[in-house]
């Protein structure tokens, strides 16, 4: 919730314009480097506000830049959405199954980077490499599209400067407040939360109206899982996938650990990673016992935030790019996202297996 009204104020400054225009113009029109803006500046931000909220800036400036470019904006916009969910498994504000994570286990801010972050920027070359040959034909702009996209003036699309300059530094020093957050002895919640009660002191807009940007549908939902999985804890139903996993890997940690990262990745695809995670949480802490072995929760995350771009409907961030993109009539099908996702997923999962294997196993 703190995250969610700090992006709403900071967005009606337009500084999230500003930056996906300046990406384009970096890249001077350039098909690979504008490729590379667009979704580097995606997975930068995912990291540090949610892949979610960076999928509902980005994407619309993706059809404003694809209109002045005469390309087609649905694999670049396939694209932003894998990159977001790449991106946001760096950190612990950045997907909400690391926010359900950390909750549950009171993991650090820089924990998290520190075990993901290498991983995610490694995974995240090579999948837009490997994206980038798949449509690169649907990628070819014509030189007097170009300079359209150069002569767009970026400072114009800041809209409140005075804003701006009263907000962004709430929000980065909430973010450098993040990486504190252990040594302070604060909770990440505890942060994020008072960042936004002072951005609301320092903003000029309404509380009525930053409270209305809060996507409210999500926390409920989140409520409503943890209501449901703690319903399955005192029934005994937790245990019991606990135990027959421990029966399969026969209490092997390797076994258990890649057996965590890769059905993560595959339960994540089918029914969504955030439901998914909150159900394997206590699952994983059955199968940790005593060892307190941290190696079980990298796996669950990297599964579940990997396993996040197998389908249209595996993350939060694809299902709100598939709306966006059908408003603006150039809708994404299921399959079409599937041609993309599949092949994305399974070289993120092999890339986070040898990862896994070389740095805890």
């Amino acid at each position: 919730m703190g995250m969610m009204l700090m992006v709403k104020i900071t967005e009606t400054t337009g500084v999230y314009t500003y930056l996906a225009i300046k990406a384009g113009q970096l890249s001077r029109g350039r098909s690979f480097f504008l490729v590379l803006a667009l979704c580097g500046v995606t997975a930068l931000l995912s990291a540090f506000l949610d892949n979610l909220t960076t999928v509902l800036l980005v994407v619309p400036i993706t059809f404003l830049l694809a209109d002045a470019l005469d390309i087609d904006p649905v694999p670049l916009v396939i694209m932003e959405v894998i990159a977001s969910n790449i991106g946001g498994t760096a950190t612990l504000i950045g997907d909400p199954p690391n926010i359900l994570i950390a909750g549950a286990t009171g993991l650090s801010f820089s924990a998290f980077i520190a075990n993901l972050a290498p991983i995610a920027f490694l995974t995240l070359l090579a999948v837009l490499g490997m994206l980038y040959l798949a449509y690169r034909k649907s990628f070819v702009i014509a030189p007097e599209a170009r300079t359209r996209v150069m002569e767009l003036d970026a400072e114009k699309s800041i809209e409140d400067m005075r804003e701006l300059k009263r907000t962004v530094p709430v929000l980065v020093g909430t973010i450098v407040a993040f990486f504190a957050h252990q040594a302070l002895h604060l909770e990440p919640a505890t942060v994020a939360l008072a960042g936004a009660t002072v951005m609301l002191f320092t903003s000029t807009q309404s509380v009525e109206k930053a409270l209305a940007g809060v996507d409210w549908a999500t926390l409920f939902f989140f409520m409503g899982l943890f209501v449901v999985v703690g319903g399955l804890e005192e029934t005994g139903a937790i245990d019991e996938v606990a135990h027959a996993i421990a029966d399969v890997t026969d209490g092997n940690r390797t076994a258990e650990i890649l057996g965590i990262l890769w059905s993560s990745a595959l339960g994540s695809g089918i029914v969504d990673n955030i439901p998914f995670t909150a159900a394997m949480i206590p699952v994983v802490d059955q199968l940790q016992g005593q060892q307190m072995d941290d190696a079980y929760w990298w796996a669950l995350a990297l599964g579940a935030c990997f396993g996040g771009n197998l389908t249209l409907i595996a993350a939060a961030a694809n299902v709100a790019a598939a709306g966006m993109a059908s408003r603006a009539g150039a809708p994404i099908s299921f399959m079409r996202f599937l041609r993309a996702g599949v092949p994305a997923t399974l070289l993120s999962i092999l890339l986070a297996t040898m990862y896994v294997s070389v740095r805890y196993l």
